[in-house]
């Protein structure tokens, strides 16, 4: 594992976390796992009332780490604004042993629905072990378990990891929480700006820089496989677009094209990346294969074509065109052909992004002074603005389609945060980061 990683290494889980066993995990009757879901729909939703006590230090030297995890767990819950995390100074139960069952009655008399236990022991070997269980307080049943096996410095990933067990156990759709991000990291004066290209988890722990502001770097995306990242980058010449390995820091052009290269973006496969080219006084789409490095024409108009989304099956794109005389959003087969345009409201529609789930497409939308974040069905039905403001631009999806994420510049001599907002358009929240930040997209889900 690579010292200046900060988070675990970029492979499937079970090969990191040296295997994650089920602890006793319980089937129950469809009636009571169905007390215990909370149903998402896109009015308004209850938060439910979940406790999250510290883990039980293992060893007496794993209390701070098992205080952490509970805290990390606790603020995923709560940020994703489908749980509310009752304060620990209620808790009438002290949880000391997690092998033996909870008094419920205690839990009950907060208003528990939902109760987290868990303990952190260091092994003999140097790993940390991380054991959990998810209770339901009503019945006193135990609805899941897992214990996992790591290095010490890896315990927030672990505590991402249980985040999204809790989240699917109790909505029955997948987490977001073991993600990274990667964003345009903005500093010094609104003249003088210095871009540099930054990752870090979805809940803004472990910031690592990745390139040093000498050059103007723009629209980094994530690969499927979450180790390689494409960009563009202005240096001294035309636009370069570049592949960037996470793990290993190495990075290459992906290819010198005649005129400026924009907004690059790779397939679901991972095979292909597929962008816009400048040419003249239109741009148009290319794909380019990263294996024969062959590049091929998708679309050929006097217009500007530019901002190219894969389908999560990658057999359809959509994109961003001014061929009807203002910028406006296409769907076409991924092979070209005829687009069909599906936005039609007023005002201009910008940056498209489909969901990982495929049932929406996301966009930025100028109109009436302001800039809007919002979604439509991928057959342009169902728009939906989900926040509004002086400047918001650029949509990002989760890994499970459920949140957004984009960055907001309020004008003036301030410069661009990050937020997420539900698809309900409910539960909008500021992203820390170090400094001013623009540019995000999200990672697919690292285990």
């Amino acid at each position: 594992m690579s010292s200046r990683s900060s988070v675990l290494p970029l492979s499937r889980r079970q090969a990191l976390i040296g295997g994650a066993g089920a602890a006793a995990s319980l089937l129950l009757p469809t009636a009571l796992a169905a007390q215990t879901r909370l149903q998402i729909t896109e009015g308004t939703v209850a938060p439910m009332p979940i406790a999250l006590p510290n883990f039980v230090a293992g060893t007496p030297s794993d209390g701070e780490v098992g205080a952490g995890v509970a805290q990390v767990i606790t603020n995923n819950l709560k940020r994703s604004g489908l749980f509310a995390p009752i304060d620990q100074a209620a808790y009438i139960e002290r949880i000391s042993n997690i092998d033996v069952s909870p008094q419920f009655a205690s839990w009950k008399a907060i208003n528990a629905q939902a109760l987290v236990t868990g303990r952190m022991t260091r092994q003999s070997d140097g790993r940390l072990k991380a054991e959990f269980r998810l209770w339901d307080v009503a019945s006193g049943q135990q609805l899941t378990g897992q214990q996992y096996f790591t290095s010490p410095e890896y315990w927030r990933r672990i505590a991402h990891i249980i985040s999204d067990q809790i989240y699917e156990r109790l909505t029955g759709e997948k987490g977001y929480f073991d993600s990274r991000v990667v964003f345009i990291d903005e500093s010094g004066s609104k003249e003088r700006r210095v871009k540099r290209l930054a990752l870090m988890d979805q809940d803004g722990a472990n910031v690592r820089y990745l390139s040093r502001g000498n050059d103007l770097v723009l629209t980094p995306r994530f690969s499927p496989t979450t180790q390689e990242i494409t960009y563009m980058e202005f240096g001294h010449g035309d636009p370069r677009v570049y592949l960037y390995n996470i793990e290993t820091g190495q990075r290459e052009i992906v290819g010198n094209f005649p005129g400026m290269s924009f907004a690059p973006r790779f397939s679901p496969d991972g095979q292909r990346i597929i962008m816009s080219l400048q040419q003249g006084g239109n741009s148009n789409l290319f794909v380019m294969d990263l294996r024969s490095r062959s590049t091929t024409r998708l679309t050929d108009t006097p217009a500007i074509d530019t901002s190219p989304s894969y389908s999560p099956d990658g057999s359809r794109i959509c994109f961003e065109s001014d061929r009807g005389g203002k910028p406006q959003i296409y769907v076409m087969s991924a092979s070209g052909g005829g687009a069909q345009r599906i936005s039609f409201g007023e005002g201009n529609y910008s940056t498209p992004v489909w969901s990982p789930r495929g049932d929406y497409i996301a966009f930025t939308k100028q109109g009436g002074g302001q800039f809007s974040i919002g979604i439509m069905k991928p057959d342009g039905s169902g728009e939906r603005l989900l926040t509004s403001g002086y400047h918001n631009e650029g949509p990002t999806f989760a890994p499970n389609g459920r949140v957004l994420m984009f960055f907001r510049e309020p004008g003036g001599s301030a410069g661009p945060s990050l937020y997420t907002v539900d698809i309900s358009g409910r539960n909008e929240q500021r992203v820390p980061t170090p400094g001013f930040a623009s540019d995000p997209a999200w990672s697919p889900l690292l285990s």
